[in-house]
């Protein structure tokens, strides 16, 4: 051991990184229950910070190469399991042939969030309210799974079985999505209804239509947060199918789709009120997705592989006990950095207590404020639910590394001087952080894209106003 282990936040698991899907498959069959898959790490380090799961192993399958990315195979679409929201949020193919699936990432959490859930996490928790199941079910999509007996393909509408539970058996591994082509004359919406920005749905909609002149050849209606697992009305589609569409017609399956659900009530919506979300979603859902089946849909000649494929390891499986500490080595602010540290501990506590980075500030712990925002590899991070030794390797940038070597503030840092947007100034390190990646994706965003781009980060003090005109002033729309 070197040093002393002062900043555990939570128990101790031992840490395990395969080189391979097969080598992951092997751990997961060899630890049983006891183990949990590590991708993003979004959902599950909050669940384990909660105390509400307290798996012995991580099996980080975060460097397995061959999980990542879009491709057409056999003219289906192709998703790898550990492909980010963000990734498909902004895809040129997902957003031409399958909107409803953009649109759904879209309205996933944060940015922050979106950037390092991926789409194999956010099946694997099987929530209700999860926001891509209903868009993958309307496009009948098939989640492939991989484990000790082989490959098996089972449709995303299959996949849950009730909340927190999926039809994944001890040692399966899902290893990708795949989407059919959709059909000519297909249109589709994703909406939903929350609290607040970023929050689960109180109810969310896929309505995937296809039209055939003013008749309905077919359509799918599937509902998020309204039952035990993702729901698909049938009943509400057969009012459809093969009807001309119609005020009526769209009227009748609406009042059906709101019958068909289960909601329950909760802290964050009312039985009641669920079911009045499904009518209206489902009807304003119907004439948004008529309304888009009549439009021709943009062309691509390819899939855009949007995520470069993972480096393969040039070690061998590694296994790093709960009572161990190991050297990671990582670039912070253009500096290489030696720092040993226990498996559960956080990206964070590295950066604060260890190389004494205390720009980035620890807020609530639970990824919900986006004080810790970092970049990790060019990509937005929150460095509370990032363990540290994840990111062996990594380049880091915190907010000390915005200024130039000689002292020159950023761009981003003299225009929040100039249009006073910061107060208490806790929250500034990680707009800054999450602004300038914003800049890097969106050069010239619009209001909008400010406004939504930083819809995570909180700010206790309400300066968001002078914020957004701040980064506006720095990259504003030409």
């Amino acid at each position: 051991m070197h040093g002393t282990n002062t900043h555990i936040l939570f128990h101790e698991f031992d840490y395990l990184e395969p080189a391979s899907v097969e080598e992951a498959i092997g751990l997961l069959t060899h630890y049983g229950p006891e183990a949990r898959v590590l991708a993003g790490g979004t959902d599950l380090i909050v669940q384990m910070k909660m105390e509400r799961l307290a798996p012995r192993y991580l099996v980080s399958i975060g460097r397995v190469p061959g999980m990542e990315g879009i491709a057409v195979q056999d003219g289906n679409t192709h998703i790898g399991a550990r492909t980010s929201i963000r990734t498909l949020r902004n895809d040129p193919w997902i957003r031409s042939r399958y909107p409803v699936l953009a649109e759904a990432c879209a309205s996933f959490s944060t940015t922050q969030v979106q950037v390092r859930g991926t789409l194999g996490g956010n099946l694997g928790n099987a929530s209700p309210a999860s926001d891509t199941a209903p868009a993958l079910i309307a496009y009948g999509a098939e989640a492939i799974i991989r484990g000790p007996e082989g490959t098996r393909r089972v449709p995303v509408e299959e996949f849950f079985v009730g909340p927190g539970r999926s039809v994944m058996e001890p040692g399966e591994l899902l290893v990708a999505v795949e989407l059919p082509p959709p059909r000519p004359g297909t249109g589709g919406a994703f909406l939903k209804v929350g609290r607040v920005a970023a929050d689960l749905a109180k109810v969310n909609a896929a309505v995937v239509v296809i039209r055939e002149g003013d008749r309905i050849a077919d359509a799918r209606l599937v509902f998020g947060a309204v039952a035990p697992t993702p729901l698909r009305t049938r009943k509400a589609e057969a009012v459809l199918v093969g009807q001309q569409f119609s005020e009526e017609v769209v009227t009748e399956a609406a009042q059906v789709a709101s019958e068909e659900v289960s909601p329950i009530d909760d802290v964050r919506s009312t039985a009641w009120y669920r079911r009045e979300l499904t009518r209206v979603l489902a009807y304003d859902g119907l004439y948004r997705t008529w309304e888009r089946a009549s439009q021709p849909a943009e062309q691509f000649p390819t899939a855009s592989v949007a995520s470069p494929p993972a480096v393969s390891l040039s070690r061998p499986l590694r296994h790093i006990r709960a009572d161990q500490e190991v050297e990671v080595h990582l670039t912070v602010n253009g500096e290489q950095r030696r720092v040993w540290v226990a498996p559960n501990e956080l990206l964070l506590n590295v950066l604060r207590e260890r190389l004494h980075l205390t720009g980035t500030k620890y807020g609530c712990g639970i990824g919900e404020c986006s004080a810790c925002t970092v970049h990790v590899d060019g990509r937005l991070a929150l460095s509370c639910l990032v363990l540290a030794v994840a990111v062996d390797g990594s380049e880091i940038v915190t907010v000390e590394g915005l200024a130039s070597r000689d002292g020159e503030l950023h761009p981003l840092q003299e225009a929040f001087i100039r249009y006073a947007a910061f107060q208490c100034g806790y929250c500034t390190a990680g707009m800054l952080m999450t602004a300038k990646s914003l800049l890097e994706e969106i050069p010239h965003p619009t209001e909008e894209d400010v406004r939504d781009y930083l819809k995570g980060n909180l700010c206790r003090c309400t300066g968001y106003a002078a914020i957004v005109r701040a980064v506006m002033g720095v990259g504003g729309e030409k």
